[in-house]
């Protein structure tokens, strides 16, 4: 990747609405918890014209999608969380800029071939899954439920269980609806940190047996995302571009508190160019590594940006506009922890794209 993809940001302003927004009309109750069906917010004509200027390959969605603080941006009408859980998917992706999302639970359990594919049937076609492996695979120590390491995961980066819990069920459920399965490995213990070229060793060793994606999902990409600025620091970079080289991978922009900002990350894409950008934005840098529950209180009910980040936002722009242009896709999805609400946080970011295109050329007199 040259520098070249990166020009100076667009001096437009973002035109997002910092403020609550006005939501619809609402039902004078919320809805009963037996109602299959979520209705969907009406759609905005500014957001089809957005999406209608947006690089086809620019897929843009946020972090799971069952809040319901998101009543008039992506929801008609009040709805609880568990019901917008198991039914708000299709409303979700009624929402003309929200072509993908996060399957963050998959996380915690993994998910079965007919949980993949119930997902699958309640997309449009040209809709994609960003989905993260189980940490079973991911996480070096088995924790309890409140996160704390309780001892050494003795299958942690096992590929054999990587097929079978995460690649195979995904790919044979979400079929060419699989956009970027991720390996987000957890937080790691000293132990590990002092051992890099082990671990880089151990994922090389995860990876290079997995099945390919591209006969069944031809957008498909694995990616791999740290929590842990040691394993992007620059003297371990050339090695871990060597390994995701060689096993066909790419790298996840991890955008947390935890990891370097976003300009210290792109070294490793430019070293992987030409290369797919898989991008999950996290946690605002403003509460601090361990700052993910004062975010959660702070931002909740996540119906309006709080903490706008402009700068992480231009230079995503940038590299979307970089990587599309040269025909590669693009999945990035944003959590409410970044800016306050995902779903204006993904209306931001696509205004930023949209300023960055070269202006519509205009018809001669």
């Amino acid at each position: 990747m040259q520098d070249a993809l990166f020009p100076d940001p667009p001096s437009t302003a973002s035109e997002v609405s910092l403020a609550k927004p006005q939501v619809a009309p609402k039902a004078s109750a919320k809805v009963k918890g037996d109602l299959k069906h979520v209705q969907a917010a009406q759609v905005q004509a500014e957001h089809m014209a957005l999406a209608a200027r947006l690089p086809p390959l620019a897929r843009l969605g946020t972090s799971s999608w069952s809040y319901p603080g998101w009543t008039g941006l992506v929801w008609a009408q009040d709805v609880g969380e568990s019901l917008l859980s198991r039914h708000g998917l299709p409303a979700y992706s009624q929402h003309p800029l929200m072509r993908t999302v996060s399957v963050d639970r998959a996380f915690y359990r993994a998910l079965s071939v007919s949980q993949y594919a119930a997902y699958a049937e309640q997309v449009p076609d040209d809709f994609r899954f960003i989905v993260k492996a189980p940490s079973s695979v991911c996480d070096a120590l088995v924790r309890d439920d409140k996160g704390r390491g309780l001892q050494h995961n003795p299958v942690f980066l096992d590929a054999g269980l990587a097929e079978q819990e995460f690649i195979r069920p995904a790919l044979h459920g979400l079929r060419h609806k699989v956009g970027a399965l991720v390996f987000q490995i957890s937080p790691l213990p000293p132990e590990w940190l002092r051992q890099r070229d082990r671990l880089l060793a151990q994922l090389h060793a995860l990876l290079r047996p997995l099945p390919a994606l591209r006969p069944t999902a031809p957008d498909g990409v694995i990616a791999v995302e740290f929590r842990d600025a040691a394993m992007v620091a620059p003297e371990i970079i050339p090695d871990l571009v060597a390994m995701l080289r060689d096993v066909g991978a790419t790298y996840c922009l991890g955008l947390h508190a935890k990891m370097p900002p976003v300009e210290a990350q792109l070294p490793i894409l430019r070293r992987l160019w030409p290369g797919p950008l898989v991008c999950r934005w996290n946690l605002h840098r403003r509460h601090g590594a361990y700052g993910y529950e004062d975010a959660q209180a702070m931002y909740a009910p996540f119906d309006h940006i709080q903490d706008a980040d402009e700068e992480t936002r231009q230079t995503l722009a940038r590299v979307i506009l970089g990587t599309t242009g040269a025909g590669l896709p693009a999945y990035v999805s944003i959590s409410n922890k970044a800016e306050g609400c995902a779903p204006l946080s993904v209306v931001a970011l696509a205004q930023a794209i949209r300023d960055g295109l070269p202006s519509p050329a205009r018809p001669s007199p």
